[in-house]
């Protein structure tokens, strides 16, 4: 644990607590992309086959269970509430998010640290989170404008793996053996994804005005 990793694990929560809050204060989904919030579910339930299996400390395992746990009442609110999945933008998230699962599945089985179970999985979770955002841009870029809560949802998530970088470049400085090469590269890639929404965001920061986002 470190500075940058205790940042990033935070500003990945508030993320989802501001989803939450959104969903949930409001009753409604607009402008939120279904099938990236099912990509990170299926990214999470991957990713920590280990819960109960492999126990390194409290916080690790309570927030594995707060991302998986959150995940899956998002999924179910948009698909299954009552009130909220009527406001889905349907029309507007038709990204064919299966594509990316299986590339990311293809490329697991390729590239790995390990040949295992647990690594294998490891390594699809983390290529599949990397791309996992790219229905959720491109339903912005076709509704033009972005709701406050909305913004605020996808500038934390991007927000989240920047300071993850920053924890990587720090393990890689004073640890003899971090070799979680993987996870640095898929990080990068996620990162530069959100650059254009990035500019956007601070554009319509500077000038006080509701963030657009080009077509």
């Amino acid at each position: 644990m470190n500075i940058f990793r205790l940042a990033g694990d935070m500003t990945h929560l508030i993320s989802v607590l501001v989803l939450l809050l959104k969903i949930y204060a409001t009753k409604s989904c607009s402008g939120i992309s279904l099938k990236t919030q099912e990509l990170y579910a299926i990214v999470f339930l991957a990713r920590y086959l280990d819960l109960f299996t492999d126990f390194i400390s409290l916080y690790n395992s309570v927030m594995k269970v707060v991302f998986i746990g959150s995940s899956l009442a998002i999924v179910w609110c948009m698909r299954y509430h009552r009130v909220v999945r009527r406001s889905y933008d349907r029309e507007l998230d038709t990204f064919r998010y299966w594509i990316l699962v299986a590339a990311c599945a293809i490329l697991a089985l390729v590239l790995h640290e390990k040949f295992t179970v647990q690594e294998v999985f490891w390594a699809f979770s983390i290529y599949l989170e990397a791309v996992a955002i790219l229905p959720q841009l491109v339903l912005l870029q076709r509704s033009g404008n972005v709701d406050n809560l909305t913004g605020q949802y996808v500038f934390f998530l991007g927000a989240y793996r920047a300071f993850y970088i920053l924890n990587w470049i720090y393990r890689y400085l004073t640890e003899q053996h971090f070799t979680r090469w993987i996870s640095c590269v898929s990080g990068l890639v996620q990162t530069a994804l959100y650059a254009d929404f990035f500019y956007y965001y601070f554009i319509s920061w500077k000038n006080n005005a509701k963030l657009q986002l080009p077509a």
